[in-house]
This record gives C-alpha cells, structure tokens and sequence, in this order.
C-alpha cells in the first residue's frame, strides 16, 4: 500500500514538473503550472503530500527558468507549500470556493507582499499581476481536474484516501 502511495506521489510531483515547462507570461520566469498538480494531490491524496508537491515543484520550476530570484525561491517554495496545504484541508472539507479563493489571494497577493522589505514596492507591484493569473489558472484547473480524477481512482484498486477496497 505505502509503495502505491508513493507512486501516486511521484505521479503528481512529475505533472509538477511536467507543468514547470508550461510558463505564464509574467515579470518572473519562475511562473507556470507546477501548483495545479500540488492543489490535486492536497485534495485527493492528503495535504501533506499536496505541502510536499507544492514545494519541490515550485522548485523545480525556479530551477527550470534559472532561479530568478535567487535564494528567495527557498521562502517562496514554502509559502507554495502552505497554500498547498490550505487548499487541500479546505477542500477536503468540501469548502471548495473558499480553497480556491485562499489559493488566489495568497499565491497572486499575500506571498509576493512579504517580498516588499526586500525587493522594494515597485519589484512586488510588477509580480502581482503575473501571479494572480497564474493562481486564477492554477486554482480553475485543479478544480476542473480534481473530481474528473477521483473516479478513475474509485474505480481502480488504488486507493488514496485511506479507504479499503469493498
């Protein structure tokens, strides 16, 4: 069972991955679709593995564009992390709207805020923007795919909530 579990993990971190590659027009090149398959695993696996997804894929995806930001990325993977893990205890709580709404204001508007001592007003008002498309497409996505998944997975002998096979 832990070997199943690990597999649908590392499924999710590879669409991560996959997703990094698939960049949205932003001021930072670090912005894509590696939190769509974190939101997934945080409501359909556990939001711990959705923390864990959010993190190493968004740092993946600084890896992938050059990391832009520097070692400020290590602070953003754990903000991603945390908005994984949000979202999917909100979802799970069937608070869906409200998941995908925290999801929005704190990638697109809260995570880059804490970057104004730092980076300076002007730096953060240009990502924001950027970031809240980014989280709007994110967010829609994953609430479009996530109860086109839990079927197949019902359906299978893969069971990713803790359920048995009746």
């Amino acid at each position: 069972m832990l070997n199943r579990k690990f597999t649908i993990f590392i499924a999710f971190l590879s669409l991560s991955v996959a997703g990094s590659f698939i960049k949205i027009p932003a001021t930072v090149g670090s912005v894509a679709f590696d939190s769509m398959p974190a939101l997934a695993a945080g409501a359909l696996m556990s939001p711990l593995a959705g923390m864990a997804v959010g993190c190493i894929g968004h740092l993946m995806s600084a890896g992938l564009s050059g990391f832009p930001l520097g070692p400020l990325h290590l602070l953003i993977a754990v903000q991603m992390g945390l908005l994984s893990f949000c979202f999917g205890i909100l979802y799970r709580r069937n608070f869906k709207m409200a998941a995908i709404l925290v999801f929005i204001v704190g990638n697109g508007i809260a995570a880059p805020l804490c970057f104004w001592p730092v980076l300076g007003k002007a730096a953060v008002l240009a990502f924001i923007p950027g970031l809240v498309v980014a989280a709007v497409l994110n967010g829609v996505a994953a609430h479009l795919l996530i109860p086109r998944l839990r079927p197949v997975f019902d359906r299978s002998n893969v069971r990713i909530n803790n359920e048995n096979k009746s």
